[in-house]
């Protein structure tokens, strides 16, 4: 019975510094070519997933902006995507009328790029792009009606939480949406996306194309509820959030002491 290993990145497989050790990368590369399948479901980017997690050596698809994409990590193609709906105009004007403007992610003219408005960015929205600096996929626009354009799958918002909680009650139910507080910068996000986008989703459908009939998961959020819930077995970090430890199957070591490569080493057997 072939099992499918995912695990979360920041928090969980990366360390504080946001990036895997080197234990951690000999690890996983090793069990992989002993032929353990192994990926990673993230809030992050391609690129920026594959720039923190360089010392791995996954081959098989990435799971990437919290579902939104499935991506073949060989050739870059995506095989899963999913993207707002027409929907996604009334959201934007109803966050842009209660001044919060968030940064925009959407294919335009084919091509992936991150949409802003720097006159109206928040301390904590200057502090994130100021992190991607060189970002070829940063597209700074002058008008919020600019930040509609392309096909849009994922919409961030990093303010207050009095301006942002409202709107998460507001559309939770109708999107996919992930309200918490960033693990290293400690500023409120809110991040809303396509109903269909979420890690579980993505991971079910991995898990057939694979052709798995387990699945072992490792997170540190509450954004990993749902790939916790579909899991045979699910660990949580010892720095993760207690309402993901709760419904844990066991509290592993933290990020910071290689938890996720730690438990692998000592688990993993080939059938």
């Amino acid at each position: 019975m072939d099992t499918l290993y995912v695990s979360d990145l920041d928090g969980t497989l990366l360390r504080s510094d946001e990036k895997t050790s080197e234990y951690t990368n000999n690890v996983i590369n090793s069990l992989t070519e002993k032929g353990m399948i192994f990926s990673y479901a993230t809030a992050r980017s391609l690129i920026t997933a594959k720039k923190a997690a360089s010392g791995i050596n996954a081959k098989i698809p990435l799971i990437v902006y919290n579902g939104a994409f499935v991506i073949d990590n060989l050739s870059d193609d995506i095989l899963i995507k999913n993207y707002f709906d027409d929907r996604v105009d009334f959201v934007l004007d109803d966050l842009f009328a209660n001044k919060v403007y968030p940064i925009v992610y959407a294919h335009i003219d084919g091509k992936e790029k991150f949409s802003f408005v720097p006159k109206l960015c928040s301390d904590g929205t200057n502090k994130f792009l100021e992190s991607r600096k060189g970002d070829i996929r940063a597209n700074a626009v002058r008008e919020i009606n600019a930040l509609k354009a392309g096909k849009i799958f994922y919409i961030t918002c990093i303010n207050e939480p009095k301006k942002l909680e409202p709107l998460y009650k507001k559309y939770k139910t109708s999107f996919h949406c992930v309200y918490q507080t960033d693990i290293y910068t400690k500023e409120q996000w809110l991040e809303i996306m396509p109903s269909n986008a979420s890690k579980a989703k993505a991971i079910k459908q991995l898990q057939s194309l694979l052709k798995c009939e387990k699945l072992v998961v490792f997170g540190d959020g509450k954004n990993d509820i749902d790939m916790f819930e579909l899991a045979d077995e699910s660990y949580a970090v010892k720095n993760a959030h207690e309402d993901l430890k709760r419904i844990a199957t066991s509290i592993i070591s933290s990020n910071d002491e290689d938890g996720v490569a730690k438990w692998l080493d000592k688990n993993f057997v080939m059938m």
